[in-house]
């Protein structure tokens, strides 16, 4: 992978909000058509991630991966690129909690590269959808 692309996807702590916001393209599950939004992305344990976060509900992007894997990651902020990317939904508890921990303490920084309310707490991340990014050869 071009260096410039690898350093736009292994953000350090250092990343501000901005780095961190990328859109995806997914498969819808019943239309089967393309879906772009944007989102923020995590590194955690030397892997990238996405997470829905907080809120526990149902997301539609969450929902398209686990039928279709295969997804577009589009870098937008510095370097543009659209990156081919299969998800793996992270399931088992004990990693999840290792994972979600990285995260949390990455956006419990005092320059806040989020836009949670600070501080945020790991119970609070325990039941989002959590998904790790595999980008594949072009």
């Amino acid at each position: 992978m071009d260096p410039a692309l690898r350093a736009a996807i292994e953000i350090t702590p250092a990343a501000g909000t901005y780095e961190r916001i990328i859109d995806i393209t997914t498969t819808g599950r019943r239309t089967g058509r393309p879906r772009r939004i944007e989102i923020f992305f995590y590194r955690a344990l030397n892997q990238t991630y996405l997470c829905s976060g907080t809120s526990g509900r149902p997301t539609s992007w969450y929902a398209n991966l686990l039928t279709h894997p295969e997804f577009t990651l589009h870098l937008k902020h510095g370097i543009r690129a659209d990156l081919a990317a299969r998800a793996t939904p992270v399931t088992d508890d004990t990693e999840r909690r290792r994972i979600l921990a990285e995260i949390v303490a990455d956006l419990n920084q005092p320059h806040n590269p989020g836009t949670i309310a600070q501080p945020t707490r790991l119970e609070d991340w325990l039941d989002s959808r959590l998904a790790r990014i595999t980008f594949l050869p072009t």
